[in-house]
């Protein structure tokens, strides 16, 4: 359908990319640009650049660049004059445009046309909820009777489905609508050589995308036929892909975005009375299992995400594996169940709304302690073999974290919390690992159709290979702390860059990449310039830039459920950076140092004459000996 040139033109002079992108991603200032996760792959490392002085984007993982017209268009897979037109109703600027004939609405593609369709059927929906007076009677009373008000009907554009047949299909028709369309937006069924509508007699809640477009429906029976499931879903269609979608992330996305945290809950109207009640960062999965699609979607807005529980102890141990995929999307995840067996629907309308903020925050519980409640039935001692498969369960959790500091963090305090060895946790944890890269080494392997048998001690991680894993962490985080904080005074006579330079230099490091960031650092030291991300950031630096922006942030936290259990100061670790600093170096020294071990133990197992096994041996008490030392001043760190 044609818009006029003038339109065009003052889309492109009203909008603002940063504006735009922000409705579908969290962007984070990185110097003078802006930078995210990439909307258009799973990736762990923000790799999704925002240019405001330029006005476009950069997706360096995906290659998709443009403006903020040509990001709409690939994010959501719609054509040039649709995204100009959802521009222009964002902007609040009148679209001229020809008047469409019903021709013209067959002649769309067929995924514009199921747009068309689907907000066809929502107008003619919310129009017998209101003008109708079966629509009244019936589903306008249900939402009265479940508290709803008219602005949050209106807000979730709530309608009614006719007791009819064909009320629907006879509807469409005389828009001009085709029988193929309605079938192929899921609105229709056919079967016996007879046509009508999925969704009869039952109160109806559009499904929207990030954009707002309605892509599906749901629908819940009003009556009490046992012989018909309570709610119904739209079919899988070319727009709508229910792993993919989330209920009410279009009306919830600023909110999410602007709290930091996205509450998740199971239904339609568990949404709709929380928004109701004020909190409007909250989005359902509509009663399917959480999919990984999903908490990538949630991804673009927040790292947070609150999960609330109102089921029994055992609907909620099957309920884990959400809390399971998004640890494994590298985000960060609180639980908590409602008081007396409520639901989110019922608990928002029987209190106020500074009662539910209140609930939601001081109740939530960091994921280890919510399964240790769970698993453990509350109990404050709990038999030996709860216990054990507690342990088990939680550390099966932690070992899905992509990021190894992270992990760290997660069983000095499991350790703590379930009051177990710490390197208890560590071996079954290092179990869990050699495990999955044994099973991803072979999935490699059928890949490239290389798949003769390999000796057992190839196919699994050597200890070598887990001290060399540790050591590379350790040096992310002490380049971490160089390019957040090099500029920072260390002392009176150096900065937190170049002490950390001075004690890395002469130590071999793993990674090529962190290495080179160092070298970097030191000519910037020697020319007396301060340490600016931008200076490791851009196209010409391919290998640094994803690890230097995924540096940028902190990548872990202590939940503040911990901080206050534990009585742990609740400061920011740039509060604290001598310390944070030197712990960094006496983690990576002491990684280095077992490495050698490791490495002079090797040797001597096989050691052909007693001259080598006494050097090896002298050797050996020598590493011993530092590697205490190390042990003893990491104490004082840790406990300054």
């Amino acid at each position: 359908m044609p818009i006029s040139d003038a339109t065009i033109q003052e889309v492109k002079n009203r909008m603002d990319i940063i504006d735009v992108v922000g409705d579908f991603v969290s962007l984070k200032k990185v110097g003078s640009n802006y930078r995210a996760l990439s909307p258009f792959t799973n990736e762990k490392t923000p790799s999704f650049y925002v240019s405001p002085s330029k006005e476009i984007f950069k997706c360096f993982s995906s290659g998709k660049g443009g403006d903020a017209i040509s990001f709409v268009m690939e994010l959501e897979g719609i054509s040039y004059i649709e995204a100009i037109k959802y521009l222009a109703e964002k902007y609040g600027i009148e679209v001229e445009e020809e008047e469409q004939t019903d021709e013209q609405v067959q002649a769309q593609n067929e995924r514009e046309s199921l747009f068309i369709m689907l907000n066809f059927a929502n107008e003619f929906f919310k129009a017998n909820l209101h003008e109708n007076e079966e629509g009244r009677s019936l589903g306008l009373s249900y939402f009265k009777e479940r508290g709803l008000t008219q602005q949050t009907l209106s807000t979730f554009g709530l309608g009614y489905a006719l007791d009819q047949w064909d009320g629907l299909l006879k509807a469409a028709k005389a828009k001009g609508f085709t029988e193929e369309m309605l079938e192929k937006a899921g609105l229709i069924l056919k079967s016996d050589n007879k046509t009508y509508d999925r969704f009869r007699g039952r109160v109806t809640f559009p499904i929207h995308n990030v954009a707002g477009k309605v892509i599906a429906f749901g629908a819940r029976m009003l009556g009490k036929d046992k012989n018909q499931p309570k709610y119904i879903n739209s079919p899988e269609t070319a727009v709508y892909h229910k792993s993919n979608v989330l209920y009410g992330i279009h009306q919830a996305r600023k909110a999410i975005r602007d709290a930091d945290r996205c509450f998740l809950v199971e239904g339609y109207t568990d949404v709709t009375s929380m928004h109701q009640a004020g909190i409007h960062n909250v989005v359902a999965s509509s009663g399917t299992s959480l999919t990984k699609e999903q908490v990538q979607l949630i991804s673009r807005f927040t790292q947070n995400i609150t999960v609330l529980y109102d089921g029994d102890a055992a609907g909620i141990k099957a309920s884990f594996r959400g809390i399971d995929i998004i640890l494994e999307q590298d985000l960060n995840v609180q639980a908590l169940v409602l008081p007396n067996g409520e639901d989110p629907d019922s608990f928002a309308k029987s209190v106020s709304q500074e009662e539910l903020l209140a609930y939601l925050t001081e109740q939530a519980k960091d994921f280890i302690q919510f399964k240790l409640g769970v698993l453990t039935e509350g109990k404050k001692n709990p038999s030996p073999d709860q216990k054990v498969a507690t342990i088990k369960e939680i550390v099966q959790s932690i070992a899905l974290m992509p990021d190894g500091i992270k992990r760290s963090v997660y069983i000095n305090n499991s350790a703590e919390l379930l009051e177990v060895d710490e390197q208890v946790l560590i071996s079954e944890l290092n179990k869990i690992l050699i495990q999955k890269q044994r099973q991803q080494r072979n999935k490699d392997r059928f890949k490239t159709g290389d798949v003769e048998d390999v000796p057992i001690a190839e196919r699994q991680a050597s200890p070598q290979e887990e001290v060399k894993i540790g050591a590379s962490e350790w040096e992310k985080e002490c380049l971490r702390l160089a390019i957040n904080y090099g500029n920072e005074p260390f002392d009176s006579q150096m900065s937190l860059a170049a002490f950390l330079c001075e004690e890395l230099d002469g130590i071999p490091l793993e990674d090529e990449r962190i290495g080179f960031a160092f070298d970097e650092i030191r000519k910037l030291l020697a020319d007396q310039k301060s340490i600016s991300p931008d200076h490791f950031i851009g196209p010409e630096r391919p290998d640094l830039t994803p690890l230097v922006i995924d540096l940028l942030e902190m990548k872990y936290f202590v939940s503040d459920a911990w901080k206050q259990k534990h009585k742990i100061l609740t400061t920011h670790e740039s509060e604290k950076l001598p310390a944070e600093v030197r712990n960094a170096i006496l983690r990576l020294k002491r990684k280095k140092l077992e490495m050698l071990l490791l490495e002079n133990e090797e040797a001597l197992k096989k050691a052909d004459s007693e001259d080598e096994v006494e050097e090896f041996q002298r050797m050996h008490i020598h590493l011993k000996g530092l590697l205490g030392e190390i042990n003893e001043e990491l104490g004082t760190v840790i406990s300054s």
